[in-house]
């Protein structure tokens, strides 16, 4: 009888010590990646990037726009405003080129990469040593006997979420 007391008394300070740690200990991960002290940082303005490259896909200016917009909206809890944000990018897609990567035994292009590149004025209002201006670029390739209308769509947009995901680490993810 003793023990069996003994052995309830054992599993209820036992329990109740495994409730005090687990609501007394708590651990905060971000998952955005995103280190912003939202004390000082309230807003963000992004201008429109536009298509300055010499050969031009209509849509991938507005792909673009769209994909750096949603990163932040998704991502941070920033208030977007139109000019003068805490946080400032502005920029233009420079380049937008394909070249022959590889040459077969015929002599006739195999593959093909397809490169996009863009470039990023961010200023920090709150800390301008974080200010930069920088080129992003992304490449692809792809076989020569498709098309670039058959890839093209693709292709730009893997290349935009890699460029809108270096520049959202570079300006706020401090790495």
């Amino acid at each position: 009888m003793a023990l069996n007391k003994t052995l309830r008394k054992l599993t209820y300070t036992a329990t109740l010590l495994l409730v005090t740690i687990v609501t007394g200990c708590t651990v905060s991960y971000k998952f955005t990646g995103a280190s912003i002290d939202y004390t000082k940082v309230k807003t963000i303005s992004l201008e429109t990037f536009q298509n300055r490259a010499a050969y031009q896909w209509g849509p991938m200016a507005t792909m673009f726009n769209e994909s750096l917009n949603d990163i932040f909206v998704q991502q941070t809890k920033l208030q977007q405003v139109n000019r003068g944000g805490d946080l400032q990018f502005a920029g233009e897609i420079t380049a937008y080129d394909q070249f022959n990567k590889s040459i077969s035994s015929d002599g006739y292009s195999s593959m093909v990469q397809l490169k996009m590149t863009v470039n990023v004025r961010f200023t920090n209002n709150t800390n301008h040593e974080e200010d930069f201006e920088r080129q992003f670029s992304a490449t692809r390739d792809f076989d020569a006997t498709q098309s670039l209308d058959s890839v093209q769509e693709e292709l730009v947009g893997q290349m935009i979420k890699e460029i809108v995901e270096a520049i959202f680490n570079a300006a706020v993810a401090n790495w």
